[in-house]
């Protein structure tokens, strides 16, 4: 950091000026609260009920969709799943819009992260992108997809990758930043 620059000017001018919530004061608040005592703390293993939880608070689920507990998720509001897809003790930091197709699963310990920082800028604005995962995707454990990622149809992001830019369909991508690594053929 320049040493014309401290630490309080750089708090004082943080910009998060285009980001909006998307819910009221007293939404935000409730869901908080039963995020940590329902979903993080694992008190409820039933799918079902963590799906209805989910469309209450504002959530787009489909049908037969699985929903592990210890699943993060940042704006329920801000979250469409499709149909016959699993979420497993995933992290959804979806400060922007996650649309997860028909027929995906995102796998343990997994990361949709829709935001980040204007590193360039002393006021550090935060930048959100949507994620969209098309029917079909597979991501794997541990693996994490960037703001702005799509993910097209039957693609697959192999565990421990991060996807910083689109993956192509039917394609397996792997490494740090994912690229790909073969065809997916499925049978």
């Amino acid at each position: 950091m320049p040493s014309h620059i401290s630490t309080v000017q750089l708090a004082k001018k943080f910009d998060t000026k285009n980001f909006i919530i998307g819910a009221s004061v007293y939404k935000q608040f409730l869901w908080y609260y039963v995020s940590c005592l329902v979903f993080r703390s694992g008190l409820m293993p039933s799918s079902s009920v963590l799906v209805f939880i989910l469309k209450c608070f504002g959530a787009k689920i489909g049908k037969d969709v699985r929903i592990k507990p210890y699943i993060y998720i940042k704006y329920p509001w801000k979250l469409t799943v499709g149909n016959h897809s699993w979420l497993a003790e995933c992290f959804i930091e979806n400060l922007d819009e996650v649309i997860i197709g028909n027929n995906c699963c995102i796998s343990q310990n997994a990361t949709l992260m829709t935001g980040n920082h204007n590193y360039k800028k002393t006021s550090f604005d935060l930048i959100t992108k949507p994620i969209i995962l098309e029917n079909g995707v597979w991501v794997g454990a541990n693996a994490t997809v960037c703001p702005g990622v799509l993910c097209k149809t039957h693609s697959v992001l192999t565990m421990g990758a991060i996807a910083t830019k689109n993956l192509e369909a039917y394609s397996i991508y792997s490494g740090t930043p994912a690229v790909k690594i073969k065809d997916r053929v499925i049978d």
